[in-house]
C-alpha cells in the first residue's frame, strides 16, 4: 500500500501455488470506495502493464463523468494474469486467482472480461471461486439493487444478428470515434479504407459497424496473419468464420483475398488503422511503415509513447484508448445505474451520442491547446478529477 499521489493506491502480486503463474492487481484510485477495471490473461503480462491499464481506467471513468447522469464514475483498477488463455491449465489458474482476489472483489474492485477472457468465462470462474458477481462491490451504491441487477442481466441476454449486445457496444463506440474524426475532417465514409488488427470482440464489432457505415475494410489481422483485399473484405463472412479467439477460418476467404504476414496490417494502404488486439503493437521501429492518417486505439496501450511522438510529427493523428475504447466500461454502468435500459437500439444510440460528444470534446481541446488528442484527454481528466473528488471523494 502506498500514499504517494504519483503511485497507485494498491499494488498486489500473486503467485499461483500450483502452476507458478503470476497474477497482478493494481488499484489506481477509489471513488466512493470502489474501482472499476477488467481482468486480462495473456502470456507475458507484467505488473507495469497492469499499472498502466489501471491508470487508464481512472481516466476513462473520469472522462465519462456527467453530473446529470445516474452513473457516477468509479475509480480505476486492473487485473492481469501471465498465462496463455489457451493453455490447458488456464481456467484453473483463473479460478485460483479469483479465489485469492475474492476479498478485494467483494469489497472494492469491480471487474470483468478483458484481453484473453470472455465475460461468460469470468462469470463461471467467479462463481466457482465463491463470488456472488465480479461486480458485486458496486451493489451498495445502487438505489435499487434488484432492479439494477435484472436490467444488466437482461442486457446480457440481448443479441443482434447473433452477437451479444455486450460484445457489440465497445465496437460501436470505436466506430463512432472513427466517424467523428472523419466528419470533422470532411472525409466521406465511402472510399475511406480501414485496417483492423485483432478480430475478436472489439476488433470484429468495430469492423462490422464501420463496414455498415460505408467504409471499406481492406485488412484484418488475427493470430494466423493478415487477410487483405484492396477492394474490400467481406466482413460478415469473416465474422461468421471466426473461432472463440477471433481467428478466421481461411477456408472462408474469397479468391481475391490475400494471406499476408501478421504485421502486414501496419503497412496497409488505408486511411484508418484500428489496433484492437495487444498492447505495445506500434513501436518506434514499425511506426515508419504506417501510411494511415488516423490510428484509433481500440486496444489498451497499443501505441508506445515514443512511437506516438514520431507519428504525430509525421501528421498522423492518434485517438487514444482512454477515449476510444471507453464505451464498453461505460455501457455496463449506464445500464446498471439506469441511464439506459437493456434494449439494443437505446444502448447503441446512447453510446453513439456519448462517444461522439467525448471525441469531439477531446479534439476541440487538442485544437485549442495545440496538443495531441492524448494530451487533451489528460487535460480534461485533470479538470474533472477535482470536481469528482469534491462531490464524491476519493482515496489515492
Amino acid at each position: 500500500m502506498t500514499t504517494d499521489r504519483g503511485a497507485p493506491l494498491m499494488t498486489l502480486v500473486w503467485t499461483d501455488h500450483v502452476s507458478g503463474r503470476r497474477g497482478y492487481l493494481v488499484v489506481d484510485r477509489l471513488v466512493r470506495g470502489v474501482a472499476s477495471g477488467g481482468l486480462r490473461m495473456r502470456p507475458g503480462c507484467t505488473l507495469d502493464e497492469v499499472a498502466g491499464l489501471a491508470r487508464g481506467m481512472s481516466m476513462k471513468e473520469a472522462l465519462h463523468y456527467d453530473p446529470k447522469a445516474r452513473y457516477v464514475p468509479l475509480g480505476g483498477a486492473k487485473g492481469g494474469i501471465d498465462c496463455d488463455p489457451r493453455a490447458p491449465e488456464a481456467y484453473d489458474v483463473l479460478v485460483r486467482y479469483l479465489r485469492a482476489m475474492r476479498p478485494y472483489i467483494e469489497s472494492f474492485w469491480t471487474t470483468g472480461e478483458d484481453l484473453g477472457l470472455t465475460q461468460d468465462l469470468v462469470d463461471r470462474a467467479a462463481a466457482e471461486a465463491g463470488l456472488v458477481s465480479s461486480i458485486q462491490a458496486v451493489y451498495p451504491l445502487l438505489d435499487d439493487e434488484a432492479a439494477a441487477r435484472k436490467r444488466l442481466a437482461d442486457a446480457f441476454t440481448v443479441e443482434v444478428d447473433g452477437v451479444g449486445l455486450d460484445a457489440l457496444v465497445g465496437g460501436c463506440g470505436v466506430a463512432e470515434s472513427v466517424l467523428t474524426a472523419l466528419d470533422r475532417a470532411g472525409t466521406p465514409y465511402a472510399g475511406t479504407r480501414v485496417a483492423v488488427q485483432g478480430f475478436g470482440t472489439m476488433g470484429g464489432a468495430t469492423a462490422r459497424f464501420l463496414a455498415r457505415a460505408g467504409l471499406t475494410v481492406v485488412a484484418v489481422a488475427d493470430v494466423k496473419g493478415t487477410i487483405a483485399n484492396p477492394d474490400g473484405l467481406d466482413v460478415e463472412a469473416l465474422l461468421a468464420a471466426r473461432d472463440a479467439y477471433g481467428a478466421v477460418d481461411r477456408g472462408a476467404l474469397r479468391p481475391a483475398d490475400r494471406e499476408l504476414p501478421g504485421d502486414a496490417w501496419l503497412a496497409a494502404e488505408a486511411e484508418v488503422l484500428v489496433p484492437a488486439a495487444v498492447s505495445y503493437a506500434v513501436d518506434t521501429g514499425n511506426q515508419a511503415r504506417i501510411h494511415a492518417r488516423w490510428i484509433v486505439e481500440a486496444a489498451n496501450m497499443p501505441v508506445l509513447p515514443e512511437a506516438e511522438e514520431l507519428l504525430t510529427a509525421r501528421g498522423v493523428t492518434v485517438l487514444p484508448d482512454v477515449v476510444v475504447n471507453s464505451g464498453t466500461n461505460a455501457w455496463w454502468w449506464w445500464t446498471l445505474f439506469g441511464d439506459i435500459g437493456a434494449e439494443a437500439p437505446e444502448a447503441f444510440a446512447y453510446t453513439r451520442r456519448s462517444m461522439r460528444a467525448l471525441v469531439g470534446l477531446v479534439l476541440d481541446r487538442a485544437e485549442t491547446d495545440g496538443t495531441s488528442p492524448r494530451t487533451a484527454a489528460h487535460a480534461l481528466v485533470a479538470d474533472r478529477l477535482p470536481v469528482i473528488a469534491e462531490r464524491f471523494g476519493w482515496y489515492r
